[in-house]
């Protein structure tokens, strides 16, 4: 009987026999002893997870840091189950190298990373070239859990109404609210307690097919027009549109995701004859003809209040867009 249970247990199965992750989303804990943590090695994990979050009004770092030194975490089960690890393993006789990418070590969905190296200086070093990719492996970790968690409590009745105007839709978690929708447009929002607004608009126009159709101000130039079409502030002759250059200037970069191309956009809007305003990001991608360009904008709204959660949040729903035709396949 114990040889029978033992080959009955596959290794797939060991997914469902971890507790889920623990801690808030956009924490980090580092596992580092304290000269690390308090010297040069420490100050450069600081300087790059803890640096400011891009496109937000206010200071707010791009994740949230603990520190523990490994004996602790070795004995403490809470750390152990934390959703984003970062484990400096520093020793003379370290024989591995490098920055080792692992999933689901002590919970699920977690995300583990670990740093090697002989000193302090040497994983330093490591860091340093790596940390480009570590902090794209901690952003596809929490955007996945967002997504995933999506899927579970999803609100399904938006999703077919999106997908037959623009032939796919993202999806959306459970309160999410079909505000508004057209032939060429649709408002999904989520209200909160004081006011505070968690926005997706989605659009499209006619593709140019051009070498411009993508750049910075083609794609500004039909956010503002579309917005002042569809999207009144709360004062009379008020509407949405983008943040002025000068106080916050927009950034485009080209990004391609589980076999999507698209442009994504990120910058601040504010309403036209009122005082609103607060950040967004937007992805531009053709249609599957290439007749149109379709846009998925998140926007939060939380004035006074920290926004990089949220944002987070708004941004997830975006890459969790799926063509209909792809859905009715799986």
């Amino acid at each position: 009987m114990a040889l029978l249970c033992v080959a009955s247990c596959k290794p797939k199965d060991r997914k469902t026999l971890l507790p889920n992750v623990s801690g808030k989303a956009g924490e980090v804990v580092v596992v580092l002893n304290k000269s690390g943590w308090d010297g040069a090695l420490g100050e450069t994990v600081r300087n790059t997870l803890g640096a400011d979050c891009p496109f937000l009004p206010t200071r707010e770092p791009l994740y949230s840091l603990i520190n523990i030194s490994p004996s602790n975490f070795e004995s403490s089960t809470m750390f152990k189950v934390h959703r984003n690890l970062l484990l400096f393993n520093i020793n003379s006789s370290n024989e591995k190298e490098g920055v080792e990418y692992l999933q689901d070590g002590w919970a699920n969905p977690q995300c583990v990373i670990r740093v090697n190296g002989k000193t302090a200086q040497e994983a330093l070093e490591t860091f340093d070239a790596e940390k480009s990719k570590i902090l794209s492996a901690l952003e596809m970790a929490e955007r996945d859990r967002v997504i995933r968690n999506t899927k579970k409590y999803e609100q399904r009745d938006i999703f077919p109404k999106v997908a037959e105007v623009f032939g796919g839709s993202p999806h959306f978690p459970a309160g999410y609210v079909l505000r508004k929708i057209t032939d060429d447009f649709a408002w999904i929002q989520y209200e909160m307690q004081g006011s505070n607004i968690l926005g997706i608009l989605i659009y499209k126009y006619p593709a140019e097919l051009g070498a411009d159709e993508f750049t910075l101000d083609n794609i500004i130039e039909w956010r503002n027009e579309t917005m002042k079409a569809n999207v009144p502030g709360m004062m009379e002759g008020s509407y949405m549109t983008t943040a002025g250059e000068e106080d916050f200037p927009a950034y485009v970069e080209y990004i391609k995701y589980k076999g999507r191309d698209f442009a994504q956009t990120r910058g601040m809007w504010e309403v036209e004859g009122d005082f609103m305003g607060g950040p967004f990001v937007s992805e531009s991608f053709y249609s599957k003809d290439g007749k149109e360009v379709i846009v998925t904008e998140g926007f939060v709204y939380r004035p006074s209040k920290d926004k990089r959660l949220y944002l987070r949040q708004v941004e997830s729903i975006l890459y969790s867009w799926e063509w209909f035709e792809k859905l009715i396949e799986k």
